[in-house]
């Protein structure tokens, strides 16, 4: 059961492309060992990361009512639930309390778990947290609350945090101070919330260094400008951005993927895309663009650009490809412009002269 567990646990996390060690390195060996995030946070022993000495194993006899227990896994979701199970045992790592009916977490829900490693409160109800809920998670790193009925960002989170998900809720402000403290945060997860650009106060994400945001399923009509320059992945799909303006992607050079389809993209202006020179993957299918990007070419890294869905009646013989030879470092693996009313057998061969192959093009299938 534990191994079914940790696999379920795993694929909520598989949304991170080009394999970022150590971003989900939450595993057990025979129940007995855990490896720590610290590649992934940048964190020394101070990380949060489980201390191996002090989790000698207890096999205490402990195990809520209705649970499912083996060694540090605690199994508790499906259970109907209205409140935290007691009796938890003080060793347990992984605590799993989705698909419940829990509506609050209070003051003493968890206390005693000091060395809890990973919550699972997916599918509740909850909408209240007291502010010292979380107090005796020391070493919290891995916390998922999505789908619930929360309002705000959880208050006075563990600065052992790694990674939070938070989607699909009713969140609809990030205030200045929200995530102070938590220094070794890579990864927040915060679709699926009615979050407006003028949600975010200025500073909402001062002190972070994510590596991965999604903030997809939203309300927004444009590109944040406040979020952390340290972004490697940004995921934006499913909102309302109409377009992106010269300066919206200045502050984010650091872009490995941009994850913008399903707007409502009409117009990119000339040297938006310049300043993401790293940027490997880009996703602006299902918008309403006329024309292919520009700038592409430019961009020496780029290996992927979805454009499928959009209103594109011409591709330009330069409009992917740089001009002569060495200048462009990895070759496209994948363009999709497919559902675009191009004249699909007018595009000269030429266009895709620095694909790696050409199965890797898809075009046709436009219906009016």
């Amino acid at each position: 059961m534990w191994r079914w567990l940790l696999a379920s646990l795993l694929a909520l996390g598989q949304t991170l492309p080009f394999e970022q060690k150590g971003f989900w390195d939450f595993t057990l060996d025979d129940g007995l060992a855990m490896m720590n995030d610290e590649e992934a946070s940048g964190a020394g022993t101070t990380s949060g990361a489980p201390d191996l000495d002090s989790l000698t194993p207890t096999f205490s006899a402990m195990c809520p009512f209705g649970c499912h227990c083996h060694l540090r896994v605690v199994q508790c979701s499906d259970l109907g639930l209205k409140t935290v199970p007691k009796e938890v045992s003080p060793d347990t790592t992984l605590l799993d309390l989705q698909n419940n009916d829990i509506t609050e977490l209070r003051k003493d829900d968890f206390r005693g778990l000091q060395h809890l490693y990973a919550l699972v409160l997916v599918n509740n109800k909850i909408s209240r947290i007291h502010e010292k809920a979380f107090s005796p998670l020391r070493k919290l790193q891995k916390l998922y609350i999505s789908k619930n009925h929360l309002v705000e960002i959880p208050p006075s989170l563990p600065g052992s945090l790694v990674e939070l998900r938070i989607h699909d809720n009713r969140i609809r402000k990030v205030p200045k101070g929200v995530f102070s403290g938590l220094r070794h945060v890579n990864c927040i997860e915060m679709g699926g919330n009615p979050l407006e650009n003028s949600g975010f106060e200025p500073g909402a994400f001062d002190g972070l260094k994510l590596n991965y945001l999604r903030i997809s399923e939203a309300k927004l009509t444009g590109i944040p400008k406040d979020l952390p320059e340290t972004l490697n992945e940004l995921h934006l799909d499913h909102n309302k951005i109409q377009a992106i303006e010269l300066e919206d992607l200045l502050r984010y050079s650091k872009l490995y993927r941009l994850g913008l389809g399903h707007n409502q993209i009409r117009m990119i202006e000339n040297g938006s895309l310049s300043f993401l020179p790293t940027l490997r993957e880009l996703h602006l299918d299902n918008n309403k663009l006329s024309r292919v990007p520009a700038g592409l070419p430019d961009l020496k890294l780029l290996q992927v650009v979805y454009l499928h869905t959009n209103n594109i009646t011409k591709v330009g013989v330069n409009d992917f490809c740089p001009v002569g030879f060495g200048v462009k470092r990895a070759y496209y693996n994948g363009i999709s412009l497919f559902n675009n009313p191009v004249p699909y057998w007018e595009v000269q061969p030429a266009t895709f002269r620095c694909v790696t192959d050409r199965l890797a093009i898809q075009f046709g299938n436009y219906k009016k």
